[in-house]
C-alpha cells in the first residue's frame, strides 16, 4: 500500500483466505435476514444455516444490498486517512451494490468502484488482477478502467444440484424445479458478463452428479487455445470432497493452469442456488 491504495469488494467475491491475504483485500460482508433476524455474512452466519433454515422451518433466507450511507461509512475511514480506494462490486444485474458504491464514492471522493459484471469467483479474478495492479505501482483511475475491459474476459458459470432454492426464490417457477428433478436434470448456470452479470441457463445435463460435472468440465475446457493459464477457481457452495477431486482430475484432462484454487460460496451467493452447487470460473484472452 506504498501508494496509497486500498483494495476491496463485496463479499460475493469468494476469493478465498489465500489469495485475500495475499493481495491485503479489505471485505464488505453482505446482510442475510432470516425471519426477524439479521446477520452479516460469513462472520455470524453459514451457508448450511441458511439451508435449514428453508428445509426445517421454511424460512427463505433474505439478502440485501450493502447501501450508500453503508459504504460511505465503510470508505471514509481510508479517505480520511489519505488512501485511494479501488472497489470490486457485484455484477449490476444481481444487485443494486455498485450503484449504491457509486453513490458514495460521488460524495467522498478518491473510490473507484468497479461494476464486475459477475458474481462469486468470476469477480474474485478481476481482485487479484487488482492487487497486481497495484503492486505494479499503477493508478487507480487506470485500475478501474482496465478492470472494466477485463470483466468481459471472464467466464463464470456453475452447475445446479438442485433448483429448490431458485424456485424458492421465485426465479424459477415451482413446475420448472419440480420436471428438472424428476427428469434428474441440473442445468448450467451462465453469467453474462456483457450484461452486468445477468445469469441464464445454458446446458442442461441429466444423470448422477458425478457424470454432470465430467461433462460440464469438458464442455467448459475442451479444445480452447484461448484460456487465461493463470488461475482457475473451483467454486462450490457445499460439495463433497469427492466432487472437488472430480473436478480437479478433469481439469488436468483439458488445460493446465498454474493456480487451481477451490473456494466456498459466501452465504449471500448460496442462499439463491443450494447446497452442491459448483462451478469453474476462469479468464480468457
Amino acid at each position: 500500500m506504498a501508494n496509497k491504495i486500498i483494495l476491496s469488494a463485496d463479499s460475493t467475491c469468494d476469493i478465498g483466505p489465500e489469495l485475500q491475504d495475499k493481495y491485503n483485500v479489505q471485505m464488505f460482508n453482505y446482510h442475510i435476514q432470516i425471519g426477524d433476524e439479521s446477520y452479516v455474512d460469513r462472520l455470524e452466519i453459514t451457508p448450511e444455516e441458511l439451508y435449514s433454515a428453508w428445509r426445517d422451518r421454511g424460512i427463505l433466507p433474505k439478502t440485501a444490498a450493502i447501501t450508500p450511507g453503508e459504504y460511505a461509512e465503510y470508505f471514509e475511514k481510508w479517505v480520511g486517512d489519505g488512501y485511494e480506494v479501488v472497489h470490486v462490486n457485484l455484477g449490476t444485474a444481481m444487485s443494486s451494490a455498485y450503484q449504491n458504491c457509486m453513490l458514495a464514492a460521488e460524495e467522498l471522493g478518491h473510490i473507484y468502484p468497479v461494476d464486475s459484471a459477475s458474481l462469486s469467483t468470476g469477480s474474485a479474478h478481476l481482485v487479484v488482477k487488482a492487487g497486481q495492479m497495484i503492486e505494479a505501482g499503477m493508478a487507480s483511475a487506470d485500475i478501474q478502467r482496465e478492470l472494466i475491459q477485463l470483466r468481459e474476459k471472464t467466464s463464470a458459470s456453475f452447475i445446479l444440484d438442485t433448483l429448490e432454492f431458485m424456485a424458492a426464490g421465485g426465479r424459477c417457477s415451482a413446475i420448472t424445479a419440480f420436471g428438472a428433478n424428476l427428469l434428474k436434470l441440473k442445468p448450467c448456470i451462465k453469467v453474462d458478463n456483457f450484461d452486468g452479470g445477468r445469469m441464464g441457463v445454458g446446458k442442461k445435463y441429466r444423470g448422477s452428479m458425478e457424470k454432470v460435472l465430467a461433462e460440464y468440465v469438458k464442455d467448459q475446457l475442451d479444445g480452447r487455445n484461448d484460456l487465461v493459464p493463470e488461475r482457475i477457481f473451483i467454486t462450490h457452495s457445499g460439495s463433497p470432497e469427492s466432487d472437488i477431486a472430480l473436478v480437479k482430475e478433469e481439469i488436468k484432462k483439458y488445460a493446465h493452469f498454474d493456480e487451481v484454487y477451490v473456494t466456498r460460496a459466501s452465504g449471500t451467493i448460496s442462499s439463491h442456488c443450494g447446497p452442491r452447487t459448483l462451478g469453474i470460473l476462469f479468464m480468457t484472452k
